[in-house]
């Protein structure tokens, strides 16, 4: 259980609305400001950090003295767009504190399915993170309503996790972490230290929903592992008010509940791209090109594509074939058929000339790239 925080150089926290806002008491000033500082020294180890906070709703329910959550959507999105402000400034001031910027990222599922957002969204928390800045990331709860109903950003921690190539996923929550049963029902409820994210026997033992102020429960955070796993990152859920817990896990030490990712990050990433994702197009490349994709695990720069084939957009699959016709490999592209046919042949340099910006100075990244 130890390994999977000590070896993470790339962690995404994610914490519920029942701890950020001290069971509805408003935002905890005290609790985000322990948690700014066990990421500011995480991040002083040169590991880089992903927050994703829930409680937007909450600090806005307290904020217009709403004594009980709201039934109606509108009136949830109003608590949200309230309780925003306040949450956002907290954490600024609190990471302000120990010399980091942050930044607020706010996002729906739909972000993430669109894959020319997903790329955009994508490019923008790896930027920040190059620029060891912390990401503050919550649902755009103001303009969306499915995610309000469901999952208390359980879900959305394991997105990001998949978004950014996370190594772990750490879920903090009210309880110390997953029972083998209700420990509020069943005196035998033993804690699972240990288990293979994905297992159904997992989603049994999780039972319902938790709190009156989050969605989720630890069903949610079951499920949200078994995702993570897609991506190859493994997930500890833990008691967010254990002293220095983020530390101590990235230290090795055994708290809460691991939920172990079988396939290694890079591996599960390169399967999801093969099995899942339709082709849209294709380019051909050169021999030099074709030689850094195969020999080297370089990206695929623009320069060496010789032909566009299909039509396709930013953030579709394409494939890369060889001069002889063959398929070496297929990834998620930057640009679209018509800007690569512009591009093509030229040196990365001359990519805002050709087309009067800038996406990536590669046609396919070397991450979203899969040799076949």
């Amino acid at each position: 259980m130890a390994e999977p925080l000590r070896q993470a150089r790339r962690i995404v926290v994610k914490v519920g609305s029942t701890l950020v806002t001290d069971e509805g008491r408003g935002i905890d000033a005290a609790a985000i400001g322990n948690w700014c500082r066990q990421l500011a020294a995480l991040a002083a180890q040169g590991r880089e950090l992903v927050m994703v906070s829930s409680g937007a709703i909450a600090e806005g329910m307290k904020r217009l003295g709403m004594r009980a959550r709201p039934k109606e959507l509108h009136e949830l999105q109003a608590a949200a767009a309230v309780g925003q402000m306040g949450l956002a400034h907290m954490y600024e001031s609190r990471l302000r504190e120990h010399g980091l910027h942050s930044a607020q990222v706010l996002l729906t599922h739909a972000d993430l399915a669109d894959r020319e957002r997903y790329l955009n969204a994508r490019s923008t928390l790896l930027t920040l993170l190059a620029l060891r800045v912390i990401p503050v990331i919550n649902e755009n709860d103001t303009v969306v309503n499915d995610e309000i109903r469901f999952g208390d950003n359980d879900t959305l921690g394991a997105l990001v996790a998949n978004l950014v190539d996370a190594d772990a996923l750490v879920i903090l929550t009210d309880q110390p972490g997953l029972y083998s049963a209700d420990p509020r029902k069943d005196p035998q409820a033993s804690l699972i230290a240990e288990a293979a994210a994905g297992d159904p026997a997992l989603e049994r033992m999780a039972g319902g929903a938790g709190s009156a102020l989050g969605r989720g429960g630890m069903i949610t955070k079951v499920l949200a592992a078994k995702r993570a796993a897609g991506s190859g990152a493994s997930t500890i859920i833990a008691w967010g008010r254990e002293p220095d817990v983020l530390l101590r896990l990235a230290a090795g030490e055994s708290i809460g509940t691991a939920l172990l990712a079988a396939t290694p990050k890079l591996a599960a990433r390169k399967q999801w791209m093969v099995d899942h994702l339709q082709l849209r197009g294709a380019v051909v490349i050169d021999a030099g090109a074709a030689a850094k994709l195969r020999d080297e695990g370089k990206s695929l720069l623009p320069i060496g594509v010789v032909e566009v084939q299909g039509e396709f957009r930013r953030g579709d699959v394409i494939a890369v074939r060889t001069l002889a016709g063959a398929e070496l490999g297929r990834g998620l592209a930057n640009y679209s058929s018509a800007e690569t046919r512009l591009i093509a042949r030229k040196p990365s340099a001359q990519i805002e000339a050709a087309l009067g910006y800038v996406n990536e100075p590669e046609l396919i990244h070397r991450t979203n790239l899969v040799v076949v």
